[in-house]
């Protein structure tokens, strides 16, 4: 039986490019209303880069901005499902660098809880759910990117916290940790063979993961049939941390 996401309310953080649009049609082809939250213009995003809006409600919305987020408008007249999928790393030992470190956990920590708080009140009202999308880097060292590793680590936490802190108001908040996605992001392993080639055999399942499988899990956390699961974040690796 597949999931029948029809008339919910959905809002996609990060939603423009990736896991996160892989989430978001994900969703839209199983019948919600999709939102996508991105920090550019609209026209930057395009399909050959992996960004495909067709189909969802588009807004610029900087995440890492507090204010920005406080003061954005509601994609719709309630909000049933968050999210939350925006993310960033800095390679090259940027992260070691106290504005590079600062840049990174702002988008992957500090905007999560932004946002969260952003939609309490209708996830409240809807007894929705929120989705954070953390990373397997939460759960071992991550060479030359500490900012990432740690934001990670916190958005794990902060999931746990937040699905504790809500319950009683019957939000529901739980959270994925992909494995190696093909993505943008993932660029500096999968286009490098012999980094991927390396990486490949520490895969268990032996292949990279797609958005659709993110997808998977995401909309599995934000149907009924996870009525019972809050504040756990769900790894999605193909064996990779095994």
């Amino acid at each position: 039986m597949d999931l029948d996401f029809t008339g919910k309310r959905v809002l996609v953080v990060g939603g423009t490019s990736g896991i996160g649009n892989g989430i978001a049609h994900g969703f839209r082809a199983r019948g919600a209303k999709v939102a996508v939250w991105g920090t550019r213009p609209k026209d930057d995003y395009r399909v050959e880069d992996g960004s495909d809006l067709e189909g969802l409600t588009f807004a610029q919305v900087d995440a890492s901005d507090s204010d920005a987020v406080a003061n954005a408008a509601s994609p719709f007249d309630g909000l049933d499902v968050l999210v939350l999928a925006q993310g960033t790393v800095i390679y090259r030992k940027g992260e070691f660098q106290m504005d590079g470190f600062r840049k990174v956990v702002g988008v992957n920590l500090d905007s999560l809880m932004a946002c969260s708080m952003r939609f309490f009140d209708d996830l409240k009202a809807s007894r929705g759910n929120i989705v954070t999308i953390s990373s397997t880097a939460a759960f071992h060292a991550t060479r030359g990117n500490p900012a990432y590793n740690a934001s990670k680590a916190g958005a794990v936490a902060l999931t746990r916290t937040l699905g504790q802190a809500w319950a009683s108001d019957g939000v529901r908040v739980n959270g994925v940790a992909p494995g190696l996605v093909d993505t943008k992001l993932t660029k500096v392993t999968t286009e490098n063979p012999e980094r991927l080639a390396g990486a490949l055999r520490g895969i268990p399942l032996g292949r990279l993961g797609t958005p659709d499988d993110m997808a998977g899990a995401v909309m599995f956390l934000a149907s009924p049939l996870a009525a019972y699961v809050t504040g756990q974040t769900l790894i999605v690796d193909g064996g990779l941390t095994l």
